[in-house]
């Protein structure tokens, strides 16, 4: 009776009772194999048992051990090709060549899949030895297709001569020893005679092709070859394979002629290798840092795409950015391109027909993946299957999910994307990766969300993304002025434009915290810090002051925003607290401005909880509290300077607060009640009132001591009047300030000490692409718009 082999209960390669496949071979002298698949590292299972097998007394006697393999995955054109011809016609020696080469190459690819180990190179190069040796011959049988099983042992038993297997079992680790098979021992002399002539007739066949001298080949460039390659090849051959999407890009796209002149060589470059990426992975993120120009280097990308597939573009940006892009729309001849505010993106993008190629501005906007504009937009996106350029200078803010959101805009968490998290496999272990996550592929963005490694994060950020900094561009394009040292790049035109050379000059200013002349350095005393240092800031962790017993009859609603805060929780306490820090070093007026508001929100909350009226929930996120987006914190209920009169600082007792909290709660529950979420207050304990007015009576106490700032008392901003106005009279200045509130007040004193044509641009700014404009005409390409005498001199900028 024969045995049955499930590799469950009865193991196939080392079977009980000593009739498994590997003891079975150990009793032989040569072996015959046919599989539909062979594993290269697989091979290691039994190539001990072969490595003791004599070798043959002739030329014309078998190898020791031959290797069939019926349905090794094949390059699919050239396969059915060749199976769609005369079978019964020998194909002539050049496609047998190009078959066996291209055949072999794929055992390449198994090579490249998992993590190698010790055992598999040992194991790989022992292969490597028995094919050299004459050990081991391997076929490939393409007559047909052909997944047969058939493992035979020649022995020099008279009675028994063979003994064959036959089952589900390919010559694999997993089909051998892993996972579950069926297969079962032929011990019957005639059958097992009969199963030998079958398997000589497909070794014979003229289409069985030896691909014995390609596997060693293959074996001995990989990492498992026992030649040891010098680091100068190695480093080569690495940048060979990262380099591949750059030169491919710059062999498959041309910068149309008429719009050159319009990039620098960096930039042409640049647009070459997105648009590879564009129509490899549908998407890319073009993230170089602020002022290399990615609005050219996106223009660039639509026109091309246009020019070489017909693509239309939608144009995806702030509202203050419209005519900016317009420009460029216009300037690089796109093919009929709208521009679009985000804003309105929720309510237009589900009534707009198909643009096939959509550029998203500032994508960074976009990390939040339950926002209604990028839900808006991702849909968008998906239903009309759109090439996706986005924009940012700073993709990353606090956690690789920033990426991971941007990403999905076009890319499907799920979508096989040709690499893994290897890092975060190699910490957690493949095995409970797949069992915890059991429905997330691991090529797929998905798995790389759940991973916090900066290496894997830097292998998906190369599929997409091109990124380019000042010292890159320096190091790699400029060029070097014999005369100075200065680095250039020399424009389409032959002009010359120079990298500027950054020379800190100090510009001093007294500042004494003991002086009482010294308004603005006496901000900085200890004990003012000493009050922010002690703040309660029970608005940014309401969460603490839940009840332990909450309402019975709370709605979702209430719950899920109960929630909500307990996520924002205690991290915000220490983002607002460093917030506060900033602007006192900014300027104090805006310091000054930010203690004021954060007075008149507790006392806006006060409000709320001592006349039981549901609470106003903003945004709680240290989004908020991040100032290169939110400079004015907009999204915790909205107080900007345009919002409510601000009086003279210092000025307000507690029933101007309250008066004013009254009045603000009423236009916000009115006007602006979609603006927020309303929680019930019955949620809180009694100490988040006593905790809200023991902050703002310490705060109203930094502003009664210091009171409204004159302007002739700030002396760092006196000295930059001088700078300006007296030793620096006619140079152009950008000045940069993380916050609106200091660029304003930067603005208005300049304005009143005389100093000659300032600007201010912020983000509320309407256009600030035309002050941009106004203040370099030159580079811009608008001198005529802006002429000498209706230019900038003095251009103060947030980030």
């Amino acid at each position: 009776m024969p045995t049955v082999f499930d590799n469950i209960e009865t193991p196939f390669l080392d079977g009980e009772d000593s009739n498994g496949l590997k003891h079975a071979l150990k009793l032989a002298f040569r072996g015959d194999f046919c599989v539909g698949y062979f594993n290269l590292r697989g091979w290691r299972c039994i190539d001990a048992v072969v490595n003791e097998w004599p070798m043959p007394a002739t030329d014309d006697s078998p190898t020791p051990a031959r290797l069939l393999v019926g349905m090794q995955r094949l390059p699919h054109d050239e396969l059915r090709k060749w199976l769609s011809t005369d079978q019964e016609k020998d194909p002539d020696n050049k496609t047998l060549a190009k078959l066996r080469k291209e055949a072999a190459q794929e055992f390449k690819k198994q090579l490249t899949i998992g993590n190698p180990t010790d055992a598999d190179e040992a194991g790989l190069r022992r292969l490597v030895k028995q094919l050299k040796a004459g050990r081991l011959t391997v076929k490939l049988f393409l007559k047909h297709a052909l997944h047969a099983k058939l493992y035979l042992a020649h022995r020099t038993d008279t009675i028994n001569p063979i003994i064959a297997y036959l089952g589900s079992s390919n010559l694999t680790m997993a089909g051998l020893k892993g996972q579950g098979e069926l297969n079962i021992d032929v011990l019957d002399k005639d059958a097992a005679k009969k199963l030998q002539c079958w398997f000589e007739d497909r070794w014979d066949d003229s289409r069985c092709l030896d691909i014995t001298e390609e596997l060693i080949a293959i074996i001995e460039e990989s990492w498992a070859s026992e030649r040891l390659l010098p680091p100068y090849h190695v480093y080569l051959k690495m940048a060979w394979h990262l380099s591949q999407d750059a030169r491919e890009g710059i062999k498959e796209f041309r910068v149309p002629h008429e719009i050159r002149h319009f990039l620098l060589p960096f930039q042409e470059k640049a647009v070459q290798l997105a648009c590879r990426h564009l129509n490899k992975r549908g998407g890319v993120l073009v993230g170089d840092v602020v002022g290399l120009g990615k609005t050219r280097v996106a223009s660039a990308i639509a026109r091309v795409m246009a020019d070489d597939q017909m693509l239309e573009t939608l144009i995806l940006c702030p509202k203050n950015l419209k005519p900016m892009w317009e420009d460029y729309a216009h300037k690089f001849g796109l093919r009929t391109p709208r521009v679009m505010s985000q804003s309105v993106a929720q309510k237009d993008l589900p009534n707009l027909p198909r643009y096939r190629l959509v550029i998203i501005d500032e994508s960074h906007n976009f990390r939040n993946r339950e926002g209604k504009i990028y839900q808006a937009i991702r849909e968008y996106l998906e239903r009309n299957d759109c090439k996706v350029v986005l924009l940012s200078a700073t993709p990353y803010n606090k956690t690789y999910l920033d990426l991971g959101a941007q990403l999905r805009l076009f890319l499907g968490e799920q979508n096989d994307i040709g690499i893994r998290p290897e890092a975060m496999l190699r910490e957690a272990g493949e095995s409970n990766f797949a069992l915890k996550n059991p429905n997330t592929p691991l090529a797929s963005l998905a798995a790389f969300e759940k991973s916090e490694e900066p290496d894997d994060w830097r292998e998906i950020m190369r599929l997409f993304l091109v990124r380019r900094t000042r010292s890159f561009i320096i190091k790699n394009y400029a060029e070097t002025d014999e005369r100075d040292g200065r680095s250039f790049l020399t424009l389409p035109t032959g002009e010359r434009m120079y990298f500027p050379t950054r020379k800190p000059v100090t510009v001093k200013f007294r500042s004494d915290p003991d002086d009482s002349s010294d308004p603005c350095a006496r901000l900085f005393r200890d004990d003012v810090v000493q009050v922010i240092d002690r703040l309660n800031l029970p608005r940014y962790g309401r969460s603490l002051y839940k009840k332990d017993v909450l309402p019975p009859d709370l709605t979702a609603i209430d719950k899920k925003i109960l929630d909500d805060l307990s996520r924002a929780g205690k991290r915000m306490k220490g983002f607002c607290r460093t917030n506060l820090f900033k602007r006192l070093e900014s300027s104090a007026h805006a310091f000054l401005l930010s203690i004021h508001r954060h007075v008149l929100r507790n006392y806006l909350e006060i409000h709320a909880l001592e006349n039981k009226l549901p609470l106003a929930i903003g945004q709680q996120d240290s989004i908020l509290l991040d100032t290169r987006f939110s400079d004015e914190i907009k999204g915790e209920l909205g107080l900007s300077a345009n919002d409510h009169k601000v009086p003279p600082l210092g000025q307000w007792d507690e029933s101007h607060y309250r008066s004013e909290a009254a009045s603000l709660y009423a236009f916000l529950a009115g006007h602006q009640s979609k603006r927020y979420r309303w929680l019930r207050t019955d949620v809180f304990k009694k100490t988040l009132v006593s905790n809200l007015k023991q902050d703002a009576e310490a705060l109203r106490g930094i502003l009664a001591d210091s009171g409204e700032i004159p302007t002739s008392k700030d002396f760092k901003l006196q000295s930059l009047i001088r700078l300006l106005h007296e030793e620096s009279p006619k140079q152009k200045f950008i000045l940069f300030t993380q916050f609106a509130d200091t660029a304003r007040y930067l603005s208005g004193a300049l304005h009143a000490a005389g100093v000659d044509s300032v600007d201010c641009a912020t983000g509320d700014s309407e256009n600030p692409a035309k002050q941009a404009w106004r203040f370099s005409p030159e580079s811009n390409e608008k001198l005529k718009d802006f002429p000498p005498g209706k230019q900038t001199r003095v251009l103060i900028a947030t980030d």
